[in-house]
């Protein structure tokens, strides 16, 4: 073989390297994309605004997402969490793994019904729950070791002390301070 030849072959290896990689970027840019388009629609409430009256009103409005659940970003204890809003839930119900980040000590063991049955839950009491500028405090949880999710059930011992009302695909939130 020539050197002609041989270098021909070492350009067309090289063509052909940077082809693969060319494809390999665009697919991770693809996968980017389309992870933080998905996101987008499982949680729409993401970046949320609060709005505050004269009156002393505090209120958020959520979006529903596609499957037509209120999915929203919010912290609990200065931690960002993803709640998944639960009139059906009779307190917050937080996940044993979350839990565990957010460094929640368990309680008292309690029973608790769901719609997959009986299981035990442990009490906590979390210092601080907000969703955008709505925050309440010492709200009423329980570390559930049985949910296997990384969203939190906000139900009843937090939506209790504000309002909310649902028009259409949206929720507002209202807290009168």
């Amino acid at each position: 073989m020539s050197r002609h030849e041989d270098a021909i072959k070492e350009q067309k290896r090289m063509g052909l390297g940077m082809q693969i990689l060319a494809w390999l970027v665009f697919l991770a840019l693809g996968v980017f994309f389309f992870n933080d388009l998905l996101e987008t629609q499982y949680n729409p409430n993401q970046n949320l605004q609060t709005r505050s009256t004269d009156e002393g009103v505090r209120e958020v409005v959520l979006q529903r997402n596609k499957f037509g659940h209120y999915v929203t970003s919010g912290e609990i204890n200065g931690q960002a969490v993803t709640f998944i809003l639960d009139t059906g839930a009779t307190g917050v119900a937080v996940p044993a793994s979350v839990a565990t980040r957010l460094g929640l000590q368990r309680g008292q063991a309690f029973r608790t019904q769901t719609a997959n049955g009986t299981g035990t839950s442990y009490a906590a009491i979390l210092d601080r729950v907000s969703v955008g500028g709505i925050e309440l405090q010492d709200v009423r949880a329980g570390i559930t070791p049985g949910l296997q999710t990384d969203q939190i059930l906000l139900g009843m011992s937090f939506l209790k002390h504000i309002e909310f009302s649902q028009r259409g695909d949206t929720l507002t939130l209202r807290q009168y301070l």
